[in-house]
């Protein structure tokens, strides 16, 4: 029940008095804890009870429900229990005791309840997008929770999310307060101490907001880029994005693009008008890198300047001078936070090769146990130098050295002393220093990419060309083999000949759809896995039939027989490669 305030008043001024704000602000705290408490409830009675009545059942580990809403359980209990019930006695008795402060300081010692909860958001926010897309029944609980009303059209992040936001939004109403309450009030100490209290936390959980507001639109950008370009990760941030001109070289005429740029790279796109699906495809991705900004003067084109990568010079039109010079300077400014940050890393890395020189000491190498490279420490091999990625560069660590490198590089093994002389994987250095090969005595395993297209055509289970597709990327011709010493792995060669395979793919786990991808295309099919997404293109339906025979079995794991019509012989090679050259 509100009390009633006498309002004096006098011919000079007709306002609200410091009192009647601060009551205002209290009653504005009640109602907005009375809201969420229904939030915590949603999250812990309804989203977390239903889940963990299947992990009774088996459908999904209790390990996963409990680790996405944490200690959910204990803030809602807090809340509903004791926070709120005290608001609500202290408004109703407003009158004599005009103060909310001795109650908020009384938060303070569970705000380490937050303090974990805050610490987990990352990891929940993960848990929730992988056994969405991993578990059919996951997502149809989650989807059917959604829908109801009290859920308001929201999703369980968004829901997920007011824990976090709670704290600052304390810290708010605690300033406001404060501002309004006369300093020779008995309740400005306690509010002086809370508001310190508080503001610690939520600083806490501004961060969290802040990467969750970078997650939303790292989500947006990939359902805009087609859901094709594996962008959505922690570690990325959208700094710029808008549309540009791009010169064509040859006529100079100026086509529209649109480009997004992250710390870590740029990607050129080309819209697609559509009413439905992406609206961008992405035509090239510039790694930040080695790159370049320079400004260019055109006098049939103004406002141009050109970006130039590692993997494509750009000459650029933006709409403006002061556009030109917003793209200049966010691309400027993303390259130097870029090599700032390599530069810090390499000093870092240094000065811990001066303090411990057994990481540098070829005489104990393979001796003693090196101190492991953090993965999160670097982007790329520290050998080769190429970059890291999610699907085919993934880090590994030579066991010699600690230094963190690709398979390609890794794919050595040497006996090493301090594991009992035991074969371990080590970086192509440490092998030629611990064996003492050269380059010319070498007779090191091949990798999987180095098994001889002839080799494995001639007792493979199915091979022929078929046309492949990966992303975004343009149809091509690829020799297409599944050996019988690995059938659950299909390997692409350029050609019948190469020596090297350019791709493979580890079958298992992949969904397979074989509906045409277009009328110009009758004899396609898809492989999808998570992000992944394969698509090729037989000549004719009968070979691509014979193909899905194969697949279908080996991405349930099962090793399909070897019947002769299943092979194409390699001298019907050259009349399936004009076939399809025609084609395309």
């Amino acid at each position: 029940m509100q009390p009633e305030f006498t309002v004096h008043r006098d011919t000079s001024q007709c306002s609200e008095t410091n009192e009647q704000k601060c009551y205002k602000i209290a009653n504005e705290l009640l109602h907005t804890e009375r809201a969420y408490v229904s939030r915590l409830a949603l999250l812990d009675q309804v989203f977390y009870c239903k889940l963990m009545e299947e992990t009774n059942r088996g459908s999904f580990p209790a390990e996963v429900v409990n680790k996405i809403f944490s200690n959910i359980s204990s803030i809602h209990q807090f809340h509903s229990q004791f926070l709120l019930p005290e608001l609500e006695k202290r408004m109703q008795e407003w009158d004599t005791n005009p103060r909310i402060s001795d109650i908020l300081q009384k938060l303070a010692p569970f705000l380490k309840m937050y303090g974990e909860y805050v610490k987990n958001f990352d990891n929940a926010m993960e848990l929730v997008k992988t056994w969405t897309e991993r578990s059919p029944l996951f997502k149809s609980i989650i989807q059917d929770i959604q829908k109801q009303k009290v859920c308001g059209n929201l999703t369980l992040q968004h829901h997920m999310l007011e824990p976090v936001q709670r704290i600052p939004r304390y810290e708010m109403l605690l300033k406001d307060y404060l501002r309004k309450l006369p300093q020779d009030s008995l309740d400005w100490k306690d509010a002086e101490k809370s508001l310190e209290i508080i503001s610690t936390a939520a600083s806490h959980s501004n961060s969290a907001i802040r990467k969750m507001e970078n997650l939303k639109k790292l989500l947006e950008v990939y359902e805009m880029l087609g859901e094709e370009e594996d962008i959505v990760n922690p570690s990325n941030e959208l700094i710029k994005e808008g549309q540009i001109l791009k010169l064509a070289a040859r006529n100079t005429s100026a086509q529209e693009r649109y480009l997004f740029l992250f710390n870590n790279m740029l990607l050129y796109c080309v819209p697609r008008f559509s009413l439905v699906g992406s609206k961008f495809t992405v035509r090239t991705r510039v790694g930040v890198d080695g790159m370049k900004i320079v400004e260019t003067h055109n006098e049939e084109y103004p406002h141009t300047f050109q970006v130039s990568g590692k993997e494509r010079t750009l000459e650029l039109q933006a709409s403006s001078e002061q556009d030109k010079e917003e793209w200049i300077k966010a691309l400027q400014s993303t390259i130097d936070a870029f090599q700032q940050r390599n530069e810090t890393f390499r000093n870092a890395i240094a000065k811990e090769y001066d303090d411990m020189p057994i990481e540098v000491s070829t005489a104990e190498l393979g001796k003693r146990a090196p101190r492991w490279i953090r993965d999160n420490e670097v982007t790329m091999c520290m050998k080769c130098k190429e970059p890291f990625n999610a699907l085919t560069r993934r880090r590994h660590h030579c066991r010699a050295c600690g230094h963190v490198v690709c398979w390609k590089c890794s794919d050595y093994k040497a006996h090493l002393e301090y594991d009992s002389n035991k074969l371990n994987k080590v970086c192509k250095d440490c092998y030629h220093i611990i064996t003492g090969c050269t380059d010319s005595e070498e007779k090191k395993k091949r990798g999987i990419l180095e098994i001889e297209s002839a080799e494995v055509s001639g007792n493979s289970v199915i091979c022929s060309f078929l046309q492949y597709l990966e992303k975004s990327k343009t149809w091509q011709k690829a020799w297409c083999v599944i050996p019988k010493h690995e059938a659950l792995v299909l390997y692409m060669y350029g050609a019948p000949q190469d020596v090297k395979a350019s791709a493979t793919i580890p079958l298992l786990g992949y969904i397979v759809d074989d509906t045409p991808r277009s009328a110009d295309l009758p004899h396609s099919f898809k492989l999808t896995q998570s992000k992944s997404v394969h698509s090729f293109a037989a000549d004719n339906e009968e070979l691509k039939q014979k193909w899905l025979k194969v697949i279908h079995l080996a991405v349930k794991g099962e090793i399909p027989d070897c019947p002769n019509d299943l092979r194409m012989n390699l001298e019907d090679q050259h009349e399936s490669s004009t076939k399809l050259d025609s084609e395309t």
